[in-house]
């Protein structure tokens, strides 16, 4: 299984764009495993570079959507398959008790927010609830599970070949009683013994503890849940766009220095992993 982070939610902040080594661009990551089927997590702006990845080819695309808020869905509208003739898409989220999934993208896929309607796509689109067990797409078992964090939200396991990929860009499991690490700590089965982990790791523990119940970790929180979960390499992620890349060359430097039983990397753009069962 190959892993393509497209966008991080990197740092914006360097002196200009040539500057920039964890990137720009918000949360998007490209999962495939050589069947032709491709997973893409999020549609956040990076989903606009793996458009340009993926055009013109006829393979299906799946779209898994953590949760709706905009940093997660601003990729669609320019998401260039979406407007290939013909082209097969699946688009998963998380279910809600008061709007369907069609309903709640149409707010953004409409004017005035955007002048194409989803049924004016010239794709076929098919918007689907996340069930709430396992299920199969193509090569890859996939399961979603409620996560910490403001509104309807998922994080996503995902395994093929023997690896498996968790992620969680949007999570605070701080507020799930990390200390301790009971197994019923929000996110802990998703991320149990995965073989890479993209972890939500937005703040420094002095932001954490002025942004308590906002929805996202600090450093050293996706450190301490990464152990917990005993997963073997953690990739930070979702980083703050306030942070330009010496402070998240800082923020990496300091996870390194209190994770003792996980292999602590950073979450940049242009980077691939390939997985398999030995990592």
């Amino acid at each position: 299984m190959r892993a393509t982070i497209w966008g991080s939610r990197g740092s914006i902040a360097s002196a200009g764009p040539d500057t920039v080594r964890y990137g720009g661009n918000t949360s998007c990551v490209e999962l495939a495993d050589g069947d032709g089927t491709i997973l893409l997590l999020d549609a956040g702006t990076g989903l606009r570079r793996a458009g340009m990845h993926l055009r013109d080819s006829s393979v299906p695309i799946h779209i898994l959507l953590t949760h709706l808020h905009m940093d997660h869905i601003q990729g669609l509208g320019f998401f260039r398959p979406l407007f290939e003739p013909g082209r097969e898409l699946h688009v998963w989220g998380p279910p809600s008790t008061t709007l369907d999934l069609r309903a709640r993208l149409t707010r953004y896929l409409s004017p005035p927010l955007f002048p194409v309607r989803i049924r004016d796509l010239d794709s076929i689109v098919e918007l689907h609830d996340a069930p709430s067990g396992p299920w199969q797409i193509g090569p890859f078992t996939v399961t979603a599970a409620s996560v910490v964090h403001p509104g309807p939200t998922l994080g996503y396991r995902v395994s093929a070949g023997g690896a498996t990929l968790a992620y969680l860009p949007d999570h605070e499991p701080a507020l799930g009683g990390l200390a301790g690490g009971p197994a019923w700590t929000s996110g802990h089965d998703l991320a149990a013994g995965a073989d890479l982990l993209l972890h939500d790791a937005q703040y420094s523990d002095a932001e954490y503890a002025e942004r308590v119940g906002w929805g996202h970790s600090s450093a050293a929180h996706a450190v301490a849940f990464a152990e917990v979960a005993s997963v073997r390499r953690l990739a930070l992620f979702h980083h703050d766009p306030d942070h330009d890349d010496e402070r998240l060359d800082g923020l990496l430097a300091e996870a390194r220095g209190i994770g003792r039983g996980v292999d602590v990397i950073a979450g940049c753009e242009d980077t691939s992993f390939e997985l398999s069962g030995g990592g």
